[in-house]
C-alpha cells in the first residue's frame, strides 16, 4: 500500500517528493533511499546547508539535525530513523491507514 504525507502542506510536494516520503516511512526500512532524493525533499520542506566540515545541516520545522552524507548513494538506516522523526515532527508521515512507524 502506498503511504503519503498526512500534513496539509503535503499537497505542496511534487510526486517525486511524495515518493521519497513514502520510501522513508516504508516498512521494512528501505535500504535504497537515494541521498540526493532526501536532500531534494528536505529542501522542499525546510532548509539544507552544506557545512565546511562535510556535514549537512538540516532545519525542518523547529528541528535542526546534522548529517554526515553517506559514502554510497543511499541514506543509512540511522539516517532514515532520524529523518522519520524530523518529518513526523513537521507533520509529514505515513497516512492513517499506512501502517505503524
Amino acid at each position: 500500500m502506498s503511504e503519503t504525507p498526512t500534513n496539509t502542506q503535503a499537497h505542496h510536494l511534487n510526486n517525486h517528493h511524495r515518493d521519497t516520503v513514502s520510501a522513508l516511512f516504508r516498512h521494512p526500512t528501505s535500504h535504497n533511499v537515494r541521498w540526493a532524493d532526501v536532500v531534494s525533499l528536505l529542501n522542499a520542506v525546510g532548509t539544507v546547508e552544506e557545512r565546511r566540515e562535510g556535514k549537512v545541516k538540516v532545519v525542518v520545522g523547529g528541528q535542526t539535525e546534522f548529517f554526515d552524507p553517506p559514502r554510497d548513494h543511499n541514506a543509512s538506516d540511522q539516517q532514515v530513523v532520524d529523518l522519520r522523526r524530523m518529518l513526523r515532527g513537521a507533520g509529514y508521515g505515513p497516512d492513517a491507514q499506512g501502517g505503524k512507524d
